[in-house]
């Protein structure tokens, strides 16, 4: 498989089980979405924000290249990442519409994304003011790596809470696995 078509997977996986995530979280009370977890971060809507920001300033940092179509314009309506502990919404319902946005753009990043595009290279500055030089498939498989680390961290709070959020296995999320058109 190529990585353009497994970026595609991984896009239509990652909307999908955002959505999934976000479907229970939606059902739990702002208290429950506000206690302390003693976990690496400090409530579920922290966990939710950071692993917006991984994917705006990454997604920020393709869109100043004029990778895949992304362009600083294609992001204008949405958040400017500034820091790791960026907090985007408070309350998880005005952020279920923000985490969906982001998501479709992943989509449609990965679906203009070409073998060409994974090859090249692009430099930026992290948050901590080190310059490198990373080329872009490193770069659009750590926009899925950071979620689902992420994302596992918040799996095993919902599940301290006692939330049944579901199978998360790629092959029952993206049945039709790497044919699937994003």
């Amino acid at each position: 498989m190529s990585l353009v078509k497994n970026f595609r997977m991984m896009a239509l996986y990652n909307k999908r089980i955002n959505d999934q995530l976000m479907t229970n979280c939606l059902a739990l009370s702002n208290e429950l979405l506000e206690k302390e977890t003693h976990s690496f971060f400090p409530n579920i809507m922290s966990y939710w924000n950071h692993i917006l920001f991984g994917d705006l300033i990454l997604l920020r940092r393709l869109a100043l290249n004029h990778i895949a179509g992304l362009t600083p314009q294609t992001l204008s309506a949405l958040p400017t990442p500034k820091s790791p502990q960026d907090i985007y919404c408070r309350k998880l319902s005005d952020f279920a519409h923000l985490r969906s946005q982001v998501d479709e753009l992943i989509i449609q990043y990965c679906t203009n994304l070409t073998d060409e595009n994974c090859e090249q290279f692009i430099s930026y500055t992290t948050t901590e003011g080190e310059s490198i030089t990373k080329v872009i498939a490193d770069l659009t498989q750590h926009i899925f790596n950071h979620q689902a680390h992420h994302r596992g961290q918040l799996t095993c709070v919902l599940s301290q809470f006692g939330v049944n959020y579901g199978c998360m296995d790629l092959p029952i999320i993206v049945s039709e696995g790497s044919r699937a058109n994003a």
